[in-house]
């Protein structure tokens, strides 16, 4: 009797060891695009997510220090077919950092995921962390400038109606009333870098060859009629041909 009592409690004692396991170890499970996950793990970021698409060509990460319009390219899904999903950016930028996923489709269209701020891993130690001398806000080192402690206002990118991004990737500038008016067209890189310009638009419909772009990824522009500022924005140019 007493062997069987002692039987029955170790057998117990390996069950309730089982069940606290379990209840403790539980699985992380990212979130569903459009949502992800940004975590600061000692020095670096890593994005999660889950993905529920299947017809996906490429998916480009973004980052930016104020969420707004200064979103860079740093580097593309490994496989962004597969439904779950992580990218490790090894070089965070000085600051807080924001990150946004771009997703293309394999029959040319896209869309972006929501914008995410980059926060502090959960499950590692307060000494592990990083601390404030570690990543300087790269806000504060403007001289002569007062920082206001707010949000800063959002706002969602959308392809222009004059200037956009064609299926096969080339660039079509549609003005329906150039006949009648003086327009001229300018493109920049994405850090402001003058490309070229289109000194005088006539014709309501043109069409730009990719290829004149050099590259892939964001180009800024800008449409005057006459002197005047008609719209200021930009476009994306997929990695979807070879140069």
């Amino acid at each position: 009797m007493k062997q069987l009592v002692r039987i029955t409690f170790v057998i117990g004692i390996l069950l309730l060891s089982t069940f606290v396991g379990k209840a403790q170890v539980q699985e992380y499970t990212p979130p569903v695009l459009p949502n992800f996950d940004a975590t600061i793990k000692t020095g670096k970021i890593q994005l999660d997510w889950i993905s529920g698409f299947t017809q996906v060509k490429e998916i480009g990460i973004q980052r930016s220090l104020d969420s707004v319009l200064n979103f860079n390219t740093i580097g593309y899904a490994s496989y962004p077919t597969q439904t779950r999903n992580a990218y490790l950016d090894n070089r965070p930028l000085p600051g807080t950092n924001y990150y946004r996923l771009f997703i293309l489709f394999t029959n040319g269209t896209f869309m972006y995921s929501k914008t995410v701020l980059a926060v502090s891993d959960s499950t590692i130690r307060a000494d592990q962390k990083l601390q404030y001398a570690d990543i300087k806000d790269a806000v504060k080192g403007l001289k002569g400038k007062e920082v206001e402690n707010k949000e800063p206002e959002r706002v969602v990118w959308h392809p222009s109606n004059y200037i956009y991004t064609t299926g096969d990737g080339n660039v079509s500038i549609k003005l329906p009333d150039a006949a009648q008016k003086n327009y001229s067209v300018k493109f920049f890189e994405s850090n402001g870098t003058f490309l070229f310009e289109i000194e005088h638009v006539k014709s309501p419909s043109l069409v730009l060859e990719k290829a004149i772009f050099l590259h892939a990824g964001w180009f800024n522009f800008e449409i005057y009629d006459g002197p005047i500022l008609k719209e200021k924005w930009s476009l994306f140019i997929p990695l979807n041909y070879k140069m």
